[in-house]
């Protein structure tokens, strides 16, 4: 996921978000799938790159949790680059024999 953000390709990203995928920023903005990536594509939310830190997933049938720390460089709503040491928890389902991104949020830690 995390390079398809960097690379802007949000073909791929569309295809690993569920069609009721959304996020909620840090700020508490809230963002459907397609109002996620269009902030991708316009330059809204520009991601340069990502070190991982921490992965933890728990399935539970055909659902699950991932909750990922990374550190993250970013330039986001017209503010210069930073890195941000971001906390992502995702919810996911296995549909159709693929696991698709559900839902995620977004905090630092």
């Amino acid at each position: 996921m995390y390079r398809a953000m960097i690379a802007k390709d949000t073909a791929a990203m569309q295809s690993m978000f569920a069609d009721d995928f959304y996020l909620v920023h840090m700020t508490g903005t809230r963002q459907n799938r397609q109002q996620y990536l269009e902030a991708i594509a316009d330059g809204t939310l520009n991601y340069y790159s990502c070190q991982t830190e921490q992965l933890d997933v728990k399935v539970d049938g055909d659902s699950a949790t991932l909750t990922g720390r990374s550190r993250v460089l970013a330039a986001v709503y017209g503010g210069g680059k930073h890195t941000w040491r971001l906390q992502l928890t995702f919810k996911l389902r296995k549909q159709d024999g693929r696991w698709l991104f559900t839902y995620s949020t977004a905090s630092t830690y």
